[in-house]
């Protein structure tokens, strides 16, 4: 017997258990939790740095951490959390963001849920899946368009740094971009 838990939503009401065939419980709301503390971990530090550069160097050097910085953050706490830690988006701007099968179809559901009124910011999905290598857990938590996101992902992006984007990212889908729009979602995996 094979079981699936499924999570869509911002709190798990009590301890949940999910056992599958080839190994003992699993228990989700602690990987659960695990994968929110390393999403704040991500988020906190690029915002950091995000928050230096634009105060420091304006738009152009924000656009230099997100290029050099984003990734190699992500690494750093994904090795010392022993998970995998990532950004995807149906609109992305970096080739390597560009969402999986799985992945596209929970941002999907993202975006159904913001349009029937459902916050952003409280997007959540988590699940214990089977994959060819054993049993995963998947973690994605929506990431909202702020205000301060405009300057590079708006409509009206000054023409520097639509200059700065276009010789770094040709293929750059990441514009056009409201406050409240769903620019993206963290999305951690641990194999089980």
């Amino acid at each position: 017997m094979k079981m699936i838990f499924l999570l869509a939503g911002t709190m798990l009401a009590a301890m949940v258990w999910v056992a599958a065939v080839d190994a003992g419980p699993v228990n989700v709301e602690s990987q659960r939790q695990q994968a929110m503390e390393a999403v704040h971990e991500l988020a906190g530090r690029l915002g950091a740095e995000l928050k230096t550069a634009l105060k420091n160097g304006g738009a152009i050097h924000a656009i230099d951490i997100c290029n050099t910085r984003a990734r190699m953050i992500a690494e750093e706490i994904s090795r010392k959390r022993k998970l995998r830690i990532g950004r995807v988006s149906l609109k992305n701007r970096n080739p390597g963001n560009a969402p999986g099968a799985w992945e596209k179809k929970v941002l999907e559901d993202f975006e159904r849920q913001r349009r029937s009124g459902k916050s952003v910011a409280e997007l959540t999905y988590a699940a214990v899946v089977r994959t060819g290598r054993g049993r995963q857990f998947r973690f994605m938590k929506a990431i909202p368009t702020r205000s301060v996101c405009i300057t590079c992902h708006g409509k009206n992006i000054p023409a520097a740094v639509k200059k700065e984007l276009d010789k770094l990212y040709p293929d750059d889908r990441a514009r056009g971009f409201r406050p409240g729009d769903i620019r993206g979602a963290f999305v951690v995996t641990r194999d089980l």
